[in-house]
């Protein structure tokens, strides 16, 4: 399971701590709380930083297509789970399914996204699918009568496309990408079913909590880096990592890397569940490198990797903009890793389960 990497980023804290903050919660501090897509990389990072904060925890898993129970011992393995966390079984394809493991709960993280590896799905199909499922766990939540906030995990999709930054500006949570400006990009690095999906949950999760009195909080991620306790190579690190694993020529280079180390976006989840206040979206970004930075950074500190040569001058990638995390920091959240942690602890991880 990775446990060297567990200790190594354990912030030196007991059960009730998050790095050297002081537990005012929201909550109590033992309430009951839901991660959907408990198998992800983020949730699953997320479900063993609440079990370690004293959170009872229910996790949300899909049901194997193939009808094999599927391995989740690393969640099952974590610290504090035999006593604190619960697996459901839930589909965003049903979004019924996740109403027994709402119910009661105090808090929601609704990481889950439907994903389509192959690109087979329609743009339509897609956004359906994923509104549809997070309309369900909504009504699931104001259902309940107990689910005090409500988190949404968002991408700095909904926000690079805005056009309020074709001169190399920052962009903030006002921003909201326009599609046709994605559209428009000639060198385009997601799926256009990724960015309007994520921009119509996002939109539909802020509205719906406006009209129905439920706290809703939206965390806009970039890419998301760092060690990893699920056993498959999340796609965030693996785009990160795509020079030294010798993707050039794939569509993983941008002329900026948005970057967040993986135990800040869970620290950011957290703090946000028990800051008394907290309301509509936040940028969750620290670390921005350019591609030569990254070259550079990665082929000076790693140097048993053979990155292929390449003029980064003259490759064409997709533009990005800067990303400002000035409203999280201002509620006086502090990032805790820079970029040295975040290639380390994904390097570390890669070789441990052979990716590397």
């Amino acid at each position: 399971m990775g446990r060297e990497e567990e200790d190594d980023n354990k912030g030196g804290g007991g059960e009730r701590k998050l790095g050297d903050e002081t537990a005012t919660s929201l909550l109590d501090g033992t309430g009951l709380v839901c991660v959907t897509g408990g198998t992800g990389f983020i949730a699953s990072w997320l479900i063993m930083r609440l079990l370690q904060r004293g959170y009872s925890v229910r996790a949300t898993v899909r049901t194997n297509t193939e009808g094999d129970k599927k391995d989740i011992c690393y969640l099952t393995e974590l610290p504090f789970a035999s006593e604190r966390l619960k697996i459901f079984t839930a589909d965003l394809n049903e979004p019924e399914s996740f109403k027994p493991a709402i119910e009661g709960c105090k808090a929601v993280f609704h990481v889950a996204h439907p994903m389509d590896p192959n690109s087979n799905e329609t743009e339509e199909t897609v956004t359906k699918r994923t509104v549809q499922g997070l309309m369900g766990i909504l009504n699931s939540c104001l259902g309940a009568k107990t689910v005090k906030r409500f988190f949404y995990t968002s991408s700095a999709v909904t926000v690079f496309y805005g056009g309020g930054g074709e001169n190399g500006g920052e962009v903030d949570e006002s921003v909201w990408s326009d599609v046709e400006v994605f559209r428009n990009q000639k060198e385009k690095r997601v799926s256009s079913s990724y960015v309007v999906s994520k921009m119509a949950a996002e939109t539909a999760a802020l509205e719906f909590g406006g009209k129905n009195g439920l706290e809703v909080v939206t965390l806009v991620i970039p890419l998301v880096v760092g060690p990893f306790i699920s056993p498959s190579l999340p796609s965030s690190v693996f785009i990160s990592l795509a020079m030294i694993f010798g993707n050039f020529k794939e569509k993983y280079l941008f002329d900026t890397y948005n970057m967040v180390h993986i135990d800040d976006v869970a620290r950011a989840m957290i703090f946000l569940l028990e800051k008394p206040i907290a309301k509509g979206r936040y940028i969750c970004s620290s670390v921005e490198m350019k591609i030569n930075e990254v070259f550079e950074f990665l082929s000076t500190r790693f140097p048993q990797f053979q990155l292929p040569s390449i003029d980064l001058k003259n490759y064409k990638v997709e533009k990005r903009m800067s990303l400002s995390s000035k409203k999280l920091r201002s509620a006086g959240f502090e990032f805790k890793y820079g970029a040295e942690d975040i290639f380390s602890g994904a390097i570390k991880s890669c070789e441990a389960r052979g990716f590397l």
